[in-house]
């Protein structure tokens, strides 16, 4: 667990002696709407109850409001209308200090992996400690060792652990992810937010990745929400399955037993072969 909690680190989020907890770490969303300063619509009158512990597929073309919404899960898009809390304490409209306390404790994982290529693996993987690292040893990189052993046991967990020292850039697009993954659970994060992660994957790379959170679900009890477009993966790994289109949900349900039908109204539209990962529409 994270020794700073985020009832401890901002003052006007209550509930800081339940919220450490990654059991009690729900989101509720109730009729948010968000609405980007250009006038688009992200989000459109959206309720949603997450339970702690949940495995999420988010699925839905571009422009389907799955990536606005995990950015207002995690504070980086703001509410324009409605109510959202995530882990008992309220978002929508919370202050920026409370804000980046709430990111510090929500790992997010980028389809760009956001590394840095010129510094080494293990480099990449303590940024994740910095939300809980005092400012000092940030500036000259002084961590300390209970952080390393974190970062140590999160690359072990992905399988990445030899590439230790290696420079990030020298890594396949699937090593790079897999450090990815392991800087967001080097914070001990209560809830995981992968937005597209697999995207620029081959199909055997994306189902090592997403196999990856599906581990880290299934034996550390934390929420995961993952946005996709690729049924297949979808089906094989989400245990909810939750469907965009125009900014509104169209489908909430079992993700193994979405049937094409399900994905024809989500992506409205017949369902074409750059629609499965394979894109010969096998299973696999």
């Amino acid at each position: 667990m994270s020794s700073h909690p985020v009832g401890s680190l901002a003052g006007q989020w209550a509930g800081s002696a339940t919220v450490a907890d990654p059991a009690h770490w729900a989101i509720s969303l109730r009729d948010v709407t968000v609405r980007y300063p250009n006038g688009t619509v992200g989000l459109n009158g959206v309720s949603l109850d997450i339970p702690a512990g949940s495995m999420v597929a988010i699925v839905g073309l571009s422009g389907s409001g799955k990536s606005t919404l995990i950015r207002t899960i995690n504070g980086l898009v703001p509410v324009t209308a409605g109510t959202l809390t995530v882990g008992g304490c309220a978002v929508d409209g919370a202050r920026p200090r409370a804000l980046r306390a709430l990111r510090g404790e929500i790992g997010m994982v980028f389809q760009g992996f956001n590394l840095a290529g010129r510094a080494s693996v293990l480099q990449n993987v303590l940024v994740g400690r910095l939300a809980h690292t005092p400012l000092w040893r940030t500036l000259i990189g002084r961590y300390r060792g209970s952080d390393k052993q974190l970062a140590y046991e999160a690359l072990d967990s992905v399988g990445i652990l030899p590439k230790l020292y290696a420079r990030a850039s020298d890594l396949s697009g699937g090593q790079q992810q897999r450090v990815a993954i392991a800087r967001a659970l080097t914070q001990q994060p209560k809830i995981v937010l992968a937005d597209e992660p697999v995207a620029s994957l081959d199909p055997p790379t994306a189902h090592s990745v997403m196999g990856d959170l599906r581990r880290i679900n299934e034996e550390r009890g934390i929420t995961v929400l993952v946005n996709l477009h690729l049924l297949d993966l979808a089906r094989e790994y989400g245990v909810r399955l939750i469907g965009m289109r125009a900014g509104e949900v169209v489908y909430d349900g079992p993700a193994a037993s979405a049937s094409d039908a399900d994905f024809e109204r989500i992506y409205g539209r017949p369902i074409a072969s750059g629609d499965r990962l394979a894109g010969d529409g096998a299973a696999r």
